[in-house]
């Protein structure tokens, strides 16, 4: 690692040039020839990058960043202590610790933190940022996590192991497995259960969640987590042993609340169906990756348009973990209805379970982009495609 980089100077101008341009500054005279240019115009990079996502290594002083890579893969701050708030103990240790973000908020919540890292210059990246922001009860081991957990004394136990496996470059190109990533977990697994009995896998949202069932054993609750509608993580936690029912908890956390929703997975719920009522719903992004989508029906106690179009409609408003509308108008998808309606107009479009894509429709129908009308087109429960002229609630 390069501590240069922390001279005062040095880190005033990287302060000072956080969102410039780095193509222009690239063009730029190094004002610091002692250090390499592009070292610094990569920290300018990735501090700028932690601005929104990371808020509180961007306002701690002498923090260094890894390649901006790093700071993209890594878990923001928000999904992070979201995370963190669902487990504790007296002991963590996390086999793949990246930038430290998770550590960071796991800190909070356990007595001690031990934090893996094979590569040694990020390892001592995290050490030295760890001391900047004060965390006294994370250590650091540049090592292969296989080596810690082998080294540790034979009766030890950690309450919590934290993975987050990556997905091997051969890998591209292939369904999306556990088994695709290193480590490889679901090999591993077995090991891993002699050193605690809880474990706690993150995993990309693209994977499917059967998929990740059909490689685990053990599973109790599967997190979904999303970040202003757009899942960022699912969570795998897994106890030694444990049969019983799986729940599916979800999460979608937005600037003034976080919208939570869970069920038992497998457990036989039937949704009701109804053709339009008075309010539409749309479900987060989180409860859409859930696939509970019979389970919404009768938890809310609303009715379903129909079965592939996911979307929800009632007489009375309700609270509801998503977009919430108020229906104007109900229409027919045929041409003069759209003439009459939506012709040359403005709105915003949204299609669920209907053949054309929202494209084709703008080009068709010459619907500008915008305003405040909002525009579902769909499929009801007689199979019938219809149009849904609705106004914004929340």
């Amino acid at each position: 690692m390069n501590y240069s980089i922390l001279n005062k100077n040095i880190q005033e101008f990287i302060s000072k040039n956080s969102g410039a341009s780095i193509s222009k500054l690239a063009l730029q005279k190094n004002p610091f020839p002692e250090v390499d240019w592009i070292l610094i115009l990569n920290q300018i990079e990735a501090k700028t990058k932690a601005r929104e996502k990371l808020p509180t290594w961007f306002s701690t002083e002498n923090i260094i960043y890894p390649g901006k890579v790093s700071v993209e893969q890594t878990s923001s701050e928000k999904t992070a202590s979201y995370k963190a708030s669902l487990i504790s103990g007296n002991t963590l240790i996390d086999l793949t610790g990246g930038f430290g973000v998770d550590d960071y908020y796991f800190s909070k919540q356990f007595k001690v933190v031990t934090h893996c890292e094979i590569n040694e210059d990020l390892s001592a990246i995290v050490k030295h940022n760890f001391t900047q922001l004060g965390v006294k009860n994370c250590f650091c081991y540049a090592n292969d996590s296989a080596n810690i957990l082998n080294e540790s004394e034979p009766d030890f136990k950690w309450d919590w192991i934290y993975i987050d496996p990556s997905r091997r470059n051969d890998a591209k190109g292939k369904v999306f497995m556990l088994k695709d990533c290193l480590p490889n977990v679901p090999e591993l697994l077995d090991f891993y259960f002699e050193k605690t009995d809880s474990i706690l896998i993150k995993t990309a949202p693209l994977l499917d969640i059967s998929a990740g069932l059909s490689e685990l054993k053990f599973v109790k609750n599967i997190h979904i987590i999303a970040l202003e509608n757009e899942v960022k993580e699912l969570l795998f936690e897994i106890h030694n042993h444990y049969t019983g029912e799986v729940t599916v908890k979800t999460a979608n956390i937005l600037k003034a609340n976080i919208e939570t929703f869970e069920f038992v997975l497998d457990k036989l719920e039937y949704a009701s169906y109804h053709l339009p009522q008075k309010f539409l719903y749309e479900p987060n992004s989180a409860i859409m990756k859930s696939g509970g989508f019979d389970e919404v029906s009768t938890s809310f106690q609303i009715n379903k348009l129909h079965k592939h179009s996911h979307l929800y409609t009632s007489d009375e408003l309700i609270a509801f973990p998503g977009r919430s509308f108020e229906i104007e108008k109900v229409l027919s998808y045929n041409k003069n209805d759209m003439k009459s309606e939506l012709l040359n107009q403005q709105a915003n479009i949204t299609t669920r379970n209907f053949p054309e894509t929202v494209e084709s429709i703008r080009k068709k129908w010459k619907i500008k982009n915008g305003g405040n009308s909002y525009c579902f087109f769909t499929t009801d429960k007689n199979n019938s495609k219809i149009v849904l002229i609705c106004r914004k609630i929340t």
